[in-house]
């Protein structure tokens, strides 16, 4: 091969490279308008723009309020994605696992609730929840309780709410994951001496993890900026940072204070998602790992 030949070859092979780019340009541009941009310009708004700097920084380090509430996000956010992992679980297995019929009926329980918006679903756990509704008008008719209970506008009612809403997503990520696992593994699991409850710890399980990792950060993410279930079953004593960035954009006009929120919000979303994703393997379960 002479020189000449091996530059064309390598002239032929950068042109093949960026043809191969080309395609994802408007996808690129897409994401490079609707996502680069606005957080650039928070960025901006946050360093830069009038009373913003050094100072809204630092303001936004030493007081306490802002640490509670960024801790309060995230210790709720977190309990609700746990809860939505204990019951969506069973029920993805239970859907997976059922004959196709059933399991399409069940299905559709499960996606109908996307029909109704969030603030829809909100008041609607408003009216049942409140100390006259029908929640706690079945639990006095059932003896349980004597007196009304405290169930919204406080942190269980907000729970009560986020998990109703993001169960869901939970559940359709398990399920799309369980609809791939072989049942033919099970029984030869069996069929070399293992229990059922064997057979699901150590062959189900483990196959169904990806599920498991999937629906966790989609509802611990997505629960994190939640701000009208938390608004309205919180009745303004539960504040996450969703609701403190609206309070100093509508009512203090501090835009640069409101910046450095989303941008303080962001930076602890990804310092947790960054170890999250180490520690559960998702380069191998997505086949990216070395």
């Amino acid at each position: 091969m002479t020189p000449s030949d091996g530059r064309r070859g390598r002239a032929w092979a950068g042109g093949a490279a960026w043809r191969g780019v080309l395609p994802l340009c408007p996808l690129l541009l897409v994401l490079a308008v609707l996502f680069v941009y606005p957080l650039a310009r928070v960025l901006a708004l946050g360093w830069t723009g009038p009373g913003g700097g050094s100072a809204v920084f630092r303001e936004f380090l030493r007081e306490p309020l802002y640490r509670a509430v960024l801790l309060r996000t995230f210790r709720l956010s977190l309990t609700v994605t746990g809860v939505c992992l204990v019951v969506g679980y069973p029920m993805a297995y239970v859907i997976a696992t059922a004959p196709r019929r059933l399991a399409t009926g069940l299905l559709a329980v499960v996606i109908v609730p996307f029909w109704i918006s969030v603030l829809g679903r909100s008041f609607t756990w408003l009216v049942l929840l409140q100390r006259n509704g029908v929640v706690n008008q079945l639990l006095r008719g059932l003896g349980l309780t004597r007196e009304p209970l405290s169930l919204v506008y406080n942190e269980l009612g907000v729970h009560i709410g986020m998990v109703h809403i993001l169960l869901p997503f939970m559940v359709l990520s398990l399920y799309g994951v369980m609809r791939g696992i072989d049942p033919t593994l099970l029984r030869a699991a069996a069929n070399l001496g293992a229990s059922e409850g064997q057979a699901f710890w150590r062959v189900y399980l483990p196959l169904s993890l990806p599920g498991v990792a999937a629906g966790t950060v989609l509802v611990f993410v997505v629960g994190l900026g939640f701000f009208i279930t938390p608004a309205l079953l919180g009745g303004g004593q539960v504040t996450l940072v969703a609701m403190l960035i609206e309070a100093n954009v509508r009512e203090a006009l501090d835009w640069p204070l409101a910046a450095m929120l989303s941008l303080g919000l962001l930076v602890a979303t990804v310092a947790v998602l960054v170890p999250a994703s180490r520690l559960l393997r998702f380069d191998r379960m997505f086949g990216t790992g070395r």
